[in-house]
């Protein structure tokens, strides 16, 4: 008899369990044991039991090649989790989401799947999310993460939402029977004697003012994902993309090798990379100075577009008096922000063109924030604090990309600091055309009578030294390129993609080429290795990207309306570097994982040009993409992270970023004279008529 008590005591408890793996399980149970006996009428309850929370020189064309033969590796070690059944069980629902019209098509859709059937069928879920009033539009959003695999997103006090598979498998009558009395329990409002355990236990309808602003805000998130991702299913389509890459990056290479799978995914039969040649403006110099006069004649004609939505975790910075954390925009050089030197190049320009023409020439900007450390908040303050910059407010566009959840590498679960608010960081600088598309930048470009623009990165400080801008500007409107990369030689250790030439044999027998660039973190699957001592140690043998560009507007607006992948270029998960956050119990995290990223350069992958039969060389002149170089001394010296005490590499650092005041002289022929100048630094020395 004594046994059997035990036995029901033993079963009586109540597990739940915390999803914080650092912390211990612990137990809660009724010790009034004595109301459980055979004369209880209950039977085993048909509905879920309730828990108890909702829980070399780059101007010589280079012929360096890299193989893709196959590559051996070693098989991953076995997971639990199954991509496979994952990413189809999604493709499936983002199809059928896909052909549902209406809002409450997409509903009945999410209603049948097993992950949303199984989250309403817990005890209390529907009277909560009565409770909140959701709009029909929200509860999509909650169904759509809730399908996505990611229901933990939605959790209190650290408890799991569902009910896991362990705690379900030991139930005995007597404990369901007892979560019943739970639920009778939870009927009563004992808020009045303080027990604030069993008022919470009440399926968060008591939520407190924060909780329902954390949840509001993460409804807003997942609404900007799910309209931002919608060429690719929204934010279904994103956790596909997320697995999908996880995947590649993982389990793909013990069935095939990365070449292969290269080859497949850019729908080609055979692929090269080689080193491209262009101008360089170092070496021809008469040339160069003829491409800089274009570019300074076409000055009307341009725009200007600076992504600066990124995080900058790497560097570092903190506000000195109230120890936030601060975008990379507001780093202070030479006495101003890093924005402001933006602005003083520019003018710069404008002042070159007033002083040859006669005429002024206010550039319109467009300027891609983001919400990460307040970012948008301080650039509009900035700007209006210097009465934007005295060019007036109608002459800047502000636009905010959205936020992007970091994943877990392991099997793609959204990283989480409390309830409602998973880890969010920018999507990468990638997403500004299908960003400027969206919020109307290319026509606000089009109202200003602009036909390119230039593109520069705020952390790059040198890019308008000398001619480099104006070479690479006036070349693309003179020739009527697409899309032009200024680039230099590359420092190795720099955490610097490369540009390269791809020439790839298509499914249809024809050839296609153009210039591109791979990513850093993208060197592993092109077989590119960083050792000198290594067969494959070319990456010296590729020039820099530096994220200088030169843009044609309506041919980026094509590709960025495309409705498709091809309006989010270079789609990346970069898992090399941890995730750091800390969670609303003070611990902090470090975990291997990452967020959908795009990369804006690659936008260039759109624009390659197809020949009939193979070229061997020269083919570059004929492209819709184009390359320059310079000394790199005059190109980038860009500051990407703080120095560490113990580092003694200089790559990349702030206090190693140096601005160089070049000179450099060119003349042009007119009708009536020779007009002849010279350009130092960001200030033009001086002007001269004979």
């Amino acid at each position: 008899m004594a046994k059997t008590n035990a036995a029901t005591s033993s079963s009586t408890d109540i597990l739940l369990r915390y999803n914080n793996k650092n912390r211990n399980d612990f137990l809660f149970s009724f010790n009034s044991i004595s109301l459980f006996n055979k004369s209880l009428p209950f039977n085993r309850p048909s509905l879920p039991p309730p828990l108890l929370s909702l829980s070399s020189s780059p101007s010589k064309p280079l012929t360096t090649r890299v193989s893709i033969a196959p590559v051996e590796y070693a098989p991953p070690a076995p997971d639990s989790f199954n991509f496979h059944q994952e990413i189809s069980r999604l493709q499936s629902l983002r199809s059928k989401l896909a052909h549902s019209k209406t809002l409450n098509g997409k509903h009945s859709v999410l209603n049948d799947d097993s992950h949303v059937k199984r989250f309403f069928k817990i005890g209390g879920v529907s009277r909560f999310l009565d409770s909140i009033n959701l709009t029909s539009r929200e509860l999509f959003l909650l169904k759509c993460l809730v399908a996505a695999g990611q229901e933990h997103v939605v959790s209190l006090e650290g408890f799991e939402l569902v009910e896991s598979e362990a705690v379900g498998s030991v139930r005995t009558s007597v404990k369901s029977a007892l979560y019943n009395l739970v639920e009778i329990i939870e009927g009563f409002d004992l808020s009045d004697n303080g027990n604030k355990g069993l008022e919470r236990i009440n399926y968060g309808v008591n939520l407190n003012d924060e909780e329902i602003k954390d949840l509001k805000k993460l409804l807003k998130s997942l609404g900007e994902v799910e309209e931002f991702y919608d060429c690719i299913g929204g934010v279904i389509g994103y956790q596909i993309m997320v697995l999908e890459l996880l995947f590649q990056s993982t389990f793909k290479k013990q069935t095939t090798n990365w070449s292969q799978h290269i080859k497949e995914s850019m729908e080609c039969q055979f692929l090269e990379i080689h080193a491209p040649s262009g101008l360089d403006l170092s070496k021809n110099t008469e040339y160069a100075s003829q491409a800089a006069l274009w570019g300074i004649e076409g000055l009307p004609d341009l725009g200007e577009i600076y992504p600066l939505g990124g995080s900058a975790d790497r560097l570092g910075l903190v506000d000195p008096d109230t120890g936030e954390c601060l975008p990379a925009a507001m780093l202070p050089y030479c006495g101003r922000t890093l924005l402001e030197g933006l602005i003083r190049d520019l003018q710069a320009r404008e002042f070159l063109y007033f002083k040859i023409y006669g005429k002024q020439c206010i550039t319109p900007v467009a300027i891609m924030t983001s919400s990460a450390k307040n970012n948008h908040e301080h650039i509009t303050s900035l700007c209006e604090r210097l009465s934007w910059f005295g060019r007036g407010q109608s002459s800047f566009q502000l636009f905010e990309q959205p936020l992007v959840p970091a994943v877990s590498a392991e099997d793609g679960q959204w990283l989480v600091t409390k309830p409602f608010a998973p880890v969010c960081k920018p999507g990468g600088h990638g997403v500004i055309w299908k960003l400027a598309y969206d919020k109307g930048i290319f026509e606000w470009f089009y109202d200003h009578d602009r036909k390119g623009a230039t593109v520069r990165q705020v952390s790059n400080i040198v890019a308008a030294t000398d001619l480099t801008l104006l070479a690479l500007a006036g070349i693309g409107l003179r020739h009527r390129k697409k899309l032009g990369f200024a680039s230099c030689k590359r420092n190795s250790g720099a955490t610097e993609g490369i540009n390269v030439l791809i020439e790839k044999k298509n499914l249809d027998g024809q050839w296609a080429y153009g210039l591109s660039c791979i990513e850093y973190t993208e060197f592993d699957k092109f077989e590119i290795t960083g050792s000198p001592c290594s067969t494959n140690g070319l990456q010296a043998e590729f020039p820099a990207n530096t994220n200088i560009l030169y843009v044609d507007l309506p041919s980026l607006e094509l590709v960025a309306s495309s409705n498709n992948e091809k309006s989010l270029p270079g789609m990346v998960l970069n898992t090399k570097k941890p995730i750091v956050y800390m969670d609303h119990y003070g611990n902090c995290h470090s975990v291997s994982g990452g967020r959908l990223e795009c990369t804006m350069q690659n936008i260039a992958d759109n624009f390659t040009n197809t020949y009939l039969s193979r070229c061997y060389k020269g083919v570059e002149d004929k492209l819709d993409t184009f390359i320059v170089y310079n000394e790199r001394r005059r190109v980038t010296s860009s500051a990407k992270r703080k120095r560490r005490h113990s580092d003694n590499t200089l790559h990349q650092v702030v206090n190693s970023a140096s601005y160089y005041t070049c000179s450099q002289q060119f003349e042009k022929k007119f009708d009536d004279g020779i007009f002849f100048f010279q350009i130092h630094g960001r200030d033009l020395l001086s002007l001269s008529i004979y």
